[in-house]
């Protein structure tokens, strides 16, 4: 096998040969093709749109994240993986710790950062909004540890309403 030369062709062809780019360029994942076959926690709805069984990728996975008015995730980690939660719309309330003892809210533009191992717990903070958010993890496969601590705010039960399913 040859290494590729600067504008992706293969080592000697000198150009006659399709650039390997043509074939493993850029990928579109349009929004509504986003993947629930996901590792999920209680309380939020994550979707993947990058990851390695979808498009190859081998150092990070990114989706989103749904959290419907007033719900509480479960506590959680994710292993090894650095997370950042980028908020689109809504209101993030963040606790983290052994024990979630510790708090920080964000609003849409706001960028949070969850490095390895950290226990930690995703809130809407609006009683009434649905929060969005935009998630990428530092590796293609998702990582999730769901944990078994008590939380500070304790997650509610929150009814799933769809066109199928009204109250």
């Amino acid at each position: 096998m040859h290494t590729p030369d600067e504008k992706g062709h293969p080592a000697g062809s000198h150009g006659h040969a399709e650039p390997r780019w043509k074939r493993d360029g850029v990928q579109v994942i349009p929004g509504n093709q986003l993947d629930a076959n996901t590792a999920q926690t209680a309380g939020m709805d994550r979707r993947a749109a990058i990851t390695y069984a979808r498009t190859g990728a081998q150092k990070l996975w990114a989706g989103t994240v749904t959290i419907h008015a007033n719900a509480k995730t479960g506590a959680h980690h994710h292993g090894p993986l650095e997370s950042v939660i980028y908020v689109v719309r809504g209101r993030a309330r963040m606790r983290w710790g052994d024990r979630l003892e510790f708090v920080a809210e964000a609003g849409p533009g706001d960028f949070i950062y969850v490095p390895p191992f950290v226990p930690h717990q995703e809130i809407n903070a609006s009683r009434d909004e649905t929060l969005e958010c935009v998630l990428v993890r530092s590796d293609g496969e998702a990582v999730v540890v769901n944990l078994d601590i008590e939380p500070v705010e304790k997650p509610e039960a929150v009814a799933w309403i769809d066109p199928i399913h009204k109250r």
